[in-house]
């Protein structure tokens, strides 16, 4: 069986369960649930701390896992990405006291406070810059004012939390993240195993397709059927039908939903009736 590694809890888990039950795996029915074993599927899902996940995957405890880039990237494992999974995105950020900071330069001898020590001290021996890397758990934003630190590096989404602490963000983002399917660089797997893998993929692929298309479909007069289209090209081309009458005709295809109500609009315009949009649950592309 494949062996999976999702994220027990925190800002990855829900998404990540959401995914892979979109993708017809089983999802746990309680939080305190560790381990799923899905026959039907020939997977188990080892439900880990996220930042566990990719030592777990590096030392071949388990096969695959989904995690942030950023733990990933902090763990120092070596790792080999198997698809972005577009949720849990966030920016990494270097911030201190308004008008304190601005350049990278500003951190030589400084302590910066985070929870990323190793991000952190990779990051900054590749540029040269010496300072004083401070690991903390959490709430790094309090750090400053306790003297503990001078700069903080952290997860920086909106900024709300580092105003109302009087921190600003300084300098180009350290990184940005996302939640990631992953594997261990080389990893072998048996015939089985392989095949589960290569399923466990194609279904994440078709579920994230899915989340970006929507079906649209409109009947247009036949004469204007080459308008319409232009329009709604299709990932390949658009299905036609004929209607009883031989007048209008009936076309499917598949579209950007963020641009599906622009369409709809410009179908009704070249003389298109009967414009519906449909969401699509799963694919395969």
């Amino acid at each position: 069986m494949l062996r999976i590694a999702v994220p027990n809890k925190g800002a990855l888990s829900e998404p990540a369960a959401d995914l892979l039950q979109e993708a017809g795996y089983r999802r746990r029915g309680m939080a305190k649930e560790l381990v799923v074993v899905d026959e039907e599927n020939g997977v188990e899902l080892f439900h880990l701390r996220p930042r566990d996940i990719a030592v777990y995957v590096g030392s071949g405890t388990v096969d695959v896992g989904i995690t942030g880039q950023d733990m990933l990237i902090d763990s120092r494992t070596p790792a080999a990405e198997i698809l972005q999974l577009g949720f849990a995105r966030s920016t990494f950020r270097f911030a201190a006291p308004v008008g304190t900071r601005s350049d990278i330069s500003d951190l030589e001898g400084a302590r910066i406070a985070t929870s990323y020590e190793n991000l952190v001290e990779d990051y900054l021996g590749e540029r040269g810059v010496s300072a004083e890397v401070v690991h903390l758990d959490g709430a790094v934003e309090s750090s400053i004012r306790l003297g503990v630190a001078d700069v903080i590096a952290d997860v920086v989404e909106t900024g709300t939390t580092l105003r109302q602490a009087g921190l600003a963000p300084f300098g180009e983002p350290i990184m940005t993240s996302q939640a990631v399917l992953f594997s261990r660089p080389g990893m072998e797997l048996d015939e089985e195993g392989q095949r589960a893998l290569e399923v466990l993929e194609r279904r994440i692929r078709g579920v994230l397709v899915a989340r970006e298309y929507v079906m649209l479909d409109y009947d247009v007069p036949t004469a204007l059927l080459e308008k319409a289209v232009e329009i709604t090209p299709g990932l390949q081309s658009p299905t036609v039908s004929p209607l009883h009458g031989g007048e209008w005709s009936a076309v499917r295809a598949m579209v950007d939903r963020r641009v599906a109500h622009r369409m709809m609009d410009d179908l009704y315009d070249v003389g298109a009736r009967a414009i519906l949009v449909t969401a699509i649950q799963a694919c395969r592309i």
